[in-house]
């Protein structure tokens, strides 16, 4: 297996993000991309990565390989990456991965392959009566603005309107976003749903690797949000929803 990345900034970034929810992951390496499916250890949140082989200027696999790896060394090593730099992965003969950063110097990692002894994860069918697109720079926004009252959020949706509440024990938040040019919002009936603001903030550290966003949730139900970059990643997370003890 060798893979170069030209652009290694799609990968350091997502790297960085995801690092941030979960410690070790398996990513598996096929004809098509470099791919990877975690929950977080509290399972609250699940992340799917893909950096699609069209993203890499150099894509050699014979076969499907798999590759598990602390994600904290990881992001280490990728934080030494320039921004001229190409980035070469490969496996060694001594079960190692080799990072190979080539720029005005070339510099070679090698990180041990580890053992995870949990089971595989299957990412869930989920239907959604609501998808509300925007541009990730929104989305920050709204989080942000959250963050200051409060540590939950409530999402709620109804006729081309999707407004943001948040309350803490004295102040509240409430964020209207409108249907405009580049905010779309379909929804087939109103729903309101509430999530934690401390994991959607590591996930809005997304925004930098795509322009728009689609969120998409439904009444006490997991959230999922996508962040695509076309031809080069997919970034999604899907989070558990915070439900209200009547």
């Amino acid at each position: 297996m060798k893979l170069t990345l030209a652009e290694p900034s799609y990968l350091k970034e997502s790297i960085n993000i995801i690092s941030d929810l979960v410690n070790e992951a398996r990513f598996k390496v096929n004809k098509d991309a470099m791919e990877l499916v975690a929950m977080d250890p509290a399972n609250v949140a699940m992340v799917i990565f893909k950096l699609l082989s069209s993203c890499f200027t150099e894509y050699d696999i014979k076969d499907e390989t798999e590759i598990a790896i602390n994600l904290g060394n990881l992001k280490q090593i990728l934080r030494r990456v320039g921004s001229n730099d190409m980035l070469s992965l490969e496996l060694t003969e001594d079960n190692k991965l080799s990072i190979k950063l080539r720029g005005a110097t070339t510099r070679t990692f090698n990180l041990p392959i580890i053992e995870i002894e949990e089971k595989e994860q299957k990412i869930p069918d989920l239907q959604f009566p609501i998808t509300v697109t925007m541009p990730s720079s929104t989305l920050t926004g709204v989080i942000e603005d959250a963050d200051i009252v409060a540590e939950s959020v409530t999402f709620e949706v109804e006729k081309g309107s999707f407004t943001v509440h948040a309350a803490g024990d004295l102040s509240q938040a409430k964020i209207e976003v409108k249907e405009s040019e580049n905010i779309k919002i379909e929804s087939t009936e109103k729903v309101k749903a509430k999530y934690s603001i401390e994991y959607l903030k590591k996930m809005i550290g997304a925004s930098k690797l795509s322009e728009n966003v689609e969120i998409r949730f439904n009444k006490d139900y997991p959230l999922k949000i996508d962040f695509k970059a076309v031809d080069k990643l997919l970034l999604s997370f899907i989070l558990a929803p915070r439900v209200e003890n009547e």
